[in-house]
């Protein structure tokens, strides 16, 4: 099971703070992932800062997407 993403917002150093559908609002890192196909292109800070929220999940101006379920489980909690 996933939630969707209802909220994406761009922070320092490659972090994503996301909110879900359950209220969850929770710090995704990106930089394990920036060295990996399409990620690479975010090393750019303004494509990085390009980020939005896309149907249930995230998609950047390169069309760079990742799946809810990660974002969920790869995250660390930071607020109810």
């Amino acid at each position: 099971m996933y939630f969707a993403v209802k909220k994406v917002e761009p922070e320092n150093d490659y972090f994503l703070l996301l909110t879900f559908e359950t209220g969850e609002q929770k710090r995704f890192d990106m930089k394990p992932y920036l060295d990996i196909g399409i990620f690479k292109e975010l090393k750019d800070i303004e494509i990085f800062n390009t980020v939005r929220k896309s149907f249930d999940t995230i998609e950047w101006s390169n069309n760079a997407d990742l799946d809810p379920e990660l974002l969920y489980e790869k995250s660390k909690i930071i607020a109810n």
